[in-house]
C-alpha cells in the first residue's frame, strides 16, 4: 500500500512496485483514509510518506499498527531531519528512506522491509541506535526476572543490536534467513516485543551491543 499526498509521486511509486512484481492492493494521499483502507486491504507493507495533510506521519504509523497488527511500515520522506526520523523509528516504523534513493534501492528496501529486516538510508542507521543508547538508562531487571534466551538467540540478539539485517545476520552467522527470521521471532514472543525497532532497544538496554 502507497501513501503520498502528491499524486505523480504516488503514481510513480505504485508503477514501479508493481513493474518489480508486488500486489499494490491501495493508494491514498490522506492519513485517515489510510488507516480506514489497511483494516480492509490488510497490506504486509505500508509505503508512508512523512508529511501528510491531514494528520501526521507519525500518527498514521500509530493508526496503521492498531488497525493492522504486524504490519511494516517504510517511511519514504523528502525529511531527513532527526527529530522526524527518531519519531517515526519511535512510533514503530519498519524503517525510514530517503525520497532521494534510487529506484534499486528503494525496491530493494521494500523487499527487506516485507522480509522483516529495518532498513535506513545510509547514516540514519547510526543516528537510530545512538538515540537508543541516550534512552537506555532504565536498570535492568533482578536476576530471575529477565526470560531465558538460547545461546544461539543471544547471539542473533547482539546482531541486531548492531544494526545488521537479517541477511547479514545470516551470512555470518551461517544459517538461513528463513531460520534467522525464526530467532527473531521466538526472542520478540519471549520478551513480550512488538517489532525489531523494540528488541534493538532491549539489547541496547542489556549491553548487548
Amino acid at each position: 500500500m502507497v501513501v503520498d499526498d502528491h499524486p505523480m509521486w504516488r503514481e510513480g511509486v505504485s508503477r514501479d512496485l508493481t513493474a518489480a512484481g508486488y500486489d499494490v492492493v491501495a493508494t491514498t494521499g490522506e492519513g485517515r483514509q489510510a488507516v480506514r483502507i489497511a483494516a480492509a486491504a490488510r497490506p504486509d507493507v505500508v509505503v508512508l510518506d512523512l508529511q501528510l495533510p491531514d494528520v501526521s506521519g507519525v500518527e498514521v504509523i500509530n493508526g496503521l499498527l492498531e488497525a493492522v497488527p504486524g504490519v511494516r511500515v517504510l517511511m519514504l520522506s523528502a525529511s531527513g531531519e532527526q527529530q522526524s526520523v527518531l519519531d517515526a523509528v519511535k512510533a514503530g516504523a519498519s524503517g525510514y528512506l530517503l525520497k532521494s534513493a534510487a529506484q534499486a534501492d528503494f525496491l530493494d528496501a521494500v523487499g527487506r522491509t516485507a522480509a522483516g529486516d529495518t532498513v535506513f538510508t545510509p547514516g540514519l542507521a547510526g543516528l537510530v541506535l545512538g538515540e537508543f543508547r541516550r534512552l537506555a538508562v532504565e536498570p535492568a531487571p533482578a536476576d530471575g526476572m529477565t526470560p531465558k534466551l538460547t545461546e544461539r538467540e543471544t547471539e542473533v540478539l547482539r546482531l541486531v543490536a548492531k544494526g545488521l539485517s537479517y541477511r547479514q545476520i545470516a551470512e555470518r552467522l551461517v544459517l538461513s534467513h528463513r531460520t534467522v527470521q525464526n530467532h527473531v521471532q521466538n526472542t520478540l514472543g519471549k520478551l513480550q516485543l512488538h517489532n525489531r525497532v523494540e528488541l534493538t532497544r532491549y539489547a541496547i538496554e542489556q549491553g548487548l551491543d
